[in-house]
């Protein structure tokens, strides 16, 4: 069984989610019940932090692709940050950087949440 959890934090008005484990079909859930406990509560600015997530599956990377569009609908967007090169690597074969923000650091997500309000 995948070790795989996620955990909640705020900063200003974007939501964190901080991923740990390895994000595959066994987890996948996890993940998408963690993004539509956000939506249900309005929080529409998501900043996934990939810090300590050691493995992403194609069933992981269908959860981002799953809720992006309903996000930006809600004027909000998910942000990834903070990913190891190894998941960053399975990321940019299937072209997510052209589709998502992907960041260095959590700082570098978080203001670009803020200048997008402010544009």
């Amino acid at each position: 069984m995948s070790d795989f959890s996620v955990g909640f934090r705020n900063q200003g008005t974007v939501r964190i989610l901080d991923l740990h484990g390895e994000l595959d079909a066994h987890t996948a859930a996890e993940l998408e019940t963690a993004i539509q406990k956000c939506q249900s509560e309005q929080a529409v600015n998501i900043l996934v932090n990939g810090q300590n997530l050691v493995y992403i599956s194609s069933a992981g990377l269908g959860v981002f692709m799953a809720f992006i569009e309903e996000v930006r609908e809600c004027g909000g967007d998910i942000k990834i940050a903070a990913l190891q090169p190894k998941v960053y690597n399975v990321f940019d074969l299937l072209g997510f950087p052209m589709l998502f923000d992907i960041m260095e650091t959590e700082d570098e997500a978080v203001s670009k949440f803020s200048s997008a309000v402010s544009d």
